[in-house]
């Protein structure tokens, strides 16, 4: 990299030797690119030494109706009985054999300070279990303004928390293209994702962009943004039943080499048909043939209560996730 610099900064030159230089770089860098060096102009698949390994984790959204603090509004009334909090939570995934638990932002306590982080990362790491990740609500299509401002703000107060936390990936959103049109929405996006990673990157900590409708709703989408973020700390956060297309499982597999966290769903749905019970050894075939290694977080949605089926799906999950 030192000679690289050499090229192009050793005076004087002409306007031709100029353009001499910066092809020979240019040449050169093409050349560093198996070394992880052309991650800095745009990710490319991960590339991950070694054999596939699927740590199981539990994302906190599968609970979404029983947690006693929430910043939006319950889908169903629930038994105040079951109530639970973000330490119970953690307790419940080691129970359950996680390795890892995805505390999602949505439900922490509204004054939300160090000193409750710093608890929760003691209470996890004395129950064995890692904080896998946390994920934020935000949209990154909003015009310049008091709002993007705003968003990304928000986005990088998670960022300093999962540090707090110890928790090495943050889930985030792109948006949708309202009143604008998709490639000034994406254009949008892509700058504050990369204001953000930026930040983010100096703290050690991964932004998963999730395959979450809006701009993202298309695999080949979903990749164009991820590809066009100049940084190598933003990757893709796979939902697993997201993709409401002709072949769900197909952009499953294009988008998995990108993947630097996983949401596995219980459902998928393709294009005009209803939900139907997803293939889970063949969405785990997808992530083994990606050599994927890292975390994936059952994200239960299923209209079944999840005391009941929650464990009935980490038992096979965790089964399949052991099998060679």
């Amino acid at each position: 990299m030192r000679q690289i610099l050499h090229l192009i900064m050793k005076p004087p030159f002409s306007r031709r030797q100029f353009i001499k230089r910066t092809s020979t770089v240019g040449i050169a860098l093409s050349a560093l690119a198996p070394l992880g060096v052309s991650r800095v102009f745009g990710i490319e698949p991960f590339k991950r030494a070694g054999a596939p390994r699927l740590l199981s984790s539990l994302a906190a959204y599968s609970f979404r109706d029983y947690f006693i603090d929430s910043n939006h509004k319950r889908d169903k009334e629930t038994d105040a009985s079951k109530r639970i909090d973000m330490f119970q939570f953690v307790d419940y995934c080691a129970e359950h054999g996680c390795a890892g638990a995805e505390v999602t932002s949505y439900y922490f306590p509204p004054k939300l300070d160090d000193e409750y982080l710093i608890r929760l990362r003691r209470h996890a790491f004395l129950r064995g279990v890692a904080i896998s990740g946390t994920a934020v609500g935000n949209d990154f299509t909003v015009p310049a303004g008091e709002k993007r401002d705003r968003e990304i703000a928000d986005t990088k107060k998670w960022i300093d928390r999962a540090a707090v936390l110890g928790a090495p990936h943050i889930r985030i959103f792109a948006g949708s293209a309202k009143n604008i049109s998709k490639d000034e929405a994406m254009k949008l996006c892509i700058g504050a994702m990369e204001e953000c990673a930026d930040y983010a990157g100096k703290r050690g900590i991964f932004l998963g962009l999730e395959n979450h409708g809006g701009i993202v709703a298309e695999a080949e989408d979903l990749l164009k943004i991820v590809r066009a973020v100049k940084s190598p700390w933003l990757g893709v956060n796979l939902d697993t039943g997201n993709f409401v297309t002709d072949d769900p499982y197909g952009d499953l597999a294009k988008c998995a080499p990108y993947a630097v966290n996983v949401q596995i769903k219980v459902e998928v749905q393709k294009r005009g048909q209803k939900k139907e019970a997803a293939d889970l050894p063949r969405v785990t075939k997808i992530l083994r043939d990606a050599n994927y290694q890292g975390y994936v977080a059952l994200e239960y949605e299923a209209p079944e209560d999840p005391w009941q089926a929650v464990p009935r799906a980490l038992k096979q999950l965790n089964t399949l996730f052991a099998a060679s």
